[in-house]
């Protein structure tokens, strides 16, 4: 039962727009994808400009050349066993491997260097390089560290070994999570696309409100009130 028409009317007509907008949000009308693609590939390629820490990181990571360290990891299968031995071989440790456990005695500061290298050129879209060194996938490759620092961090801390373990933690996060993770994406900066960020920023406010708006006015089309 309609309570007042006008307002009823109002509502229906900012809803049909609402709905409208977001069909065409959701269709791939921007070069062959949908907006919201779009928009997540440009603020993704702008975050990426500002997400480089490698450089920072591989300073910090100097401070370990010369420490050595033997960690025992136990990891999926012997195929991933082989896979993460040649990374740290490649380092200049040394690796036994039984089954799927492997025990590295190596130089902490080489071995971490190691894996920079390999995130520095994932950063830069460079995985041929990646893939060339090691001859499997490159987005394996850096799984691989990453998998193998985490069982690291977890043993250098059993051995009582904080400072070692902080610094493999950083490398995780800031280096190998960064460049899988934006790897295949190409970085701008924001002062490249600083009308169409203001612009996706002010349409979100006001799409927001415009939904907002366009439930009020049915509710009171329909005499639905918040009341005291």
């Amino acid at each position: 039962m309609i309570a007042d028409k006008k307002f009823f009317f109002i509502g229906a007509g900012l809803m049909a727009g609402f709905l409208a907008v977001l069909v065409i949000i959701f269709s791939p009308v921007f070069n062959g994808i949908t907006g919201l693609e779009y928009l997540d590939s440009l603020y993704n390629s702008i975050s990426k400009g500002s997400a480089y820490y490698i450089p920072k990181v591989t300073k910090e990571v100097e401070k370990y050349a010369g420490k050595s360290i033997t960690v025992s990891l136990a990891v999926e299968d012997e195929k991933q066993a082989d896979q993460i031995a040649l990374l740290f071989m490649k380092s200049g440790a040394l690796v036994n491997v039984t089954g799927s456990r492997l025990t590295i005695t190596g130089d902490l500061g080489s071995i971490l260097k190691s894996s920079l290298k390999d995130a520095d050129s994932m950063y830069v879209n460079d995985g041929g390089l990646v893939k060339e060194r090691y001859d499997y996938d490159e987005r394996r490759v850096l799984y691989n560290w990453w998998y193998a620092f985490k069982k690291m961090d977890k043993d250098l801390k059993n051995q009582k070994m904080f400072g070692e373990a902080k610094i493999v933690s950083q490398v995780v996060q800031k280096a190998i999570e960064t460049s899988y993770n934006y790897y295949g994406i190409e970085p701008q900066k924001i002062s490249g696309q600083i009308k169409v960020v203001s612009f996706s920023l002010v349409f979100y406010v006001i799409y927001t409100l415009w939904y907002g708006f366009s439930i009020m006015y049915l509710f009171e089309g329909w005499g639905l009130r918040f009341e005291e």
